[in-house]
């Protein structure tokens, strides 16, 4: 059910942006693109396209509200519906090994004595 009334529901979006796109507007719309002025759909296409985005309208929203409350009704979230993947074990941190001398240990600074030939 839930399905059928999603496709329903996407098909009349296409074809309310269609026909909207079709009627003549401050620009013209796409309807008057070749005309130069006159609608090429003729004299009753503007009373045709109002009353089918009329209808359209309509569809689209008691196509809207039924998925709404049909989505409400199954109490899931669309995240919810999706298995979750196991989450896998975090990899092992290799620690660095403690430095068994720093390096003033190792090589001690020279001292001025030392230097003086």
């Amino acid at each position: 059910m839930y399905t059928v009334i999603l496709i329903i529901h996407l098909s009349v979006s296409l074809i309310l942006i269609a026909v909207i796109l079709l009627q003549a507007g401050r620009g013209g719309g796409l309807a008057e693109i070749f005309g130069g002025g006159q609608s090429i759909l003729g004299t009753r296409a503007a009373t045709v396209l109002t009353k089918t985005t009329t209808a359209c309208a309509v569809m689209f929203l008691l196509t809207s509200l039924t998925l709404a409350i049909l989505s409400a009704r199954q109490g899931q979230s669309l995240m919810e519906r999706v298995p979750a993947a196991a989450p896998s074990a975090p990899a092992p941190t290799s620690q660095p090994a403690a430095l068994s001398a720093t390096t003033e240990e190792r090589d001690p600074p020279e001292s001025p004595a030392a230097s003086t030939p």
